[in-house]
């Protein structure tokens, strides 16, 4: 079946356990106050820390426009966070006042999952993406860094132009595949809409990803040696490709289930979201839309029409990557 031979993939499998949904952790009484404090352009997440003893709070805040692919939220951004004085009225804690300040504290975990570490999975991530800021270097300049599966579902029988540039006007390197049905005598297993063509997402830009490492439709899930000669063969070198022509699944990304984030951070706002088929957002299916990326997550439309952030998307056509 299906090999996945990223480097990037494994060292993913390796750190996320079972992210099933369970009942989100009761937030601390104070942040809904907080909220009314939380300055204009700024969206609040998590309350992630209570100090009791300094009269203290620290929620979390993104900003507003971090949903928008023309100016996407970014995990390589500096943070702020809003630290809220607490007072105590009828026994109970409540924001007296507020500042925004720079935040240098990480990523807490979420803990509505099934996860044994979830600030140790926090960690990884840090480090997977900033292996990924390494490498910016070696990218287009002004390309956000990413590291995603997805495939290409233009039906176009010419196939999805790869180009040389994030632009209609640029030079085409090569294509990608429409769909593709397989005939084999029978023993084929090809689905019936046809193999699509499957990729890495390691950059975005206005409206365009960066890909590479393209493979022939189905190649990977068929019988390699009767998988035919005449096959279409995708340009498989590193181009651009139009974001409104690409697709994957949700996989896997040891967050909250059920939903997207206001930003690409697990204590950014979270916000319930529906499956192609009904039923809360888990790994069965993928989103509408993929709009844009940072690091590990995508920003995405789901079926229902809610925008936010999924951390981990992939490319299998044949399971969930759960």
């Amino acid at each position: 079946m299906h090999k996945i031979t990223w480097p990037s993939i494994a060292a993913l499998a390796s750190l996320v356990g079972a992210a099933i949904a369970q009942a989100p952790e009761p937030e601390p009484a104070w942040r809904k106050s907080a909220l009314a404090l939380v300055p204009a352009g700024y969206v609040g997440g998590d309350a992630y820390r209570t100090d009791e003893a300094a009269m203290t709070g620290y929620l979390a805040v993104y900003p507003a426009n971090a949903t928008d692919p023309k100016s996407p939220g970014s995990v390589f951004a500096p943070r702020q966070v809003l630290v809220v004085k607490l007072a105590k009225s009828d026994g109970a804690l409540r924001a007296s006042s507020a500042e925004l300040q720079p935040r240098i504290d990480p990523t807490r975990g979420n803990r509505d999952t099934a996860m044994t570490d979830p600030d140790g999975e926090e960690r990884q991530f840090d480090k997977l993406d900033a292996e990924l800021a390494t490498g910016r270097a070696k990218l287009p300049e002004g390309t956000e860094p990413c590291s995603l599966g997805a495939w290409s579902w233009d039906r176009d029988p010419k196939g999805l132009n790869v180009r040389a540039e994030p632009s209609v006007k640029a030079r085409v390197l090569g294509t990608l595949p429409p769909p593709y049905r397989l005939k084999m005598g029978g023993s084929e297993n090809t689905p019936e809409g046809g193999w699509l063509t499957e990729f890495r997402i390691i950059g975005f830009k206005d409206g365009w990803f960066l890909i590479e490492g393209a493979t022939p439709p189905g190649k990977e899930y068929e019988d390699e040696k009767k998988y035919p000669r005449h096959a279409p063969k995708p340009y498989a070198g590193r181009g651009w490709v139009a974001a409104n022509k690409v697709g994957a699944n949700y996989a896997n990304g040891g967050t909250r289930m059920g939903g997207l984030f206001q930003a690409p951070f697990v204590d950014a706002q979270w916000m319930p979201a529906q499956r192609k088929l009904g039923g809360t957002l888990d790994t069965d299916g993928g989103p509408k839309r993929i709009l844009a990326c940072s690091g590990h997550w995508g920003l995405v439309e789901s079926h229902d029409g809610v925008r936010g952030w999924w951390r981990s998307l992939c490319s299998s056509q044949v399971t969930n990557c759960s």
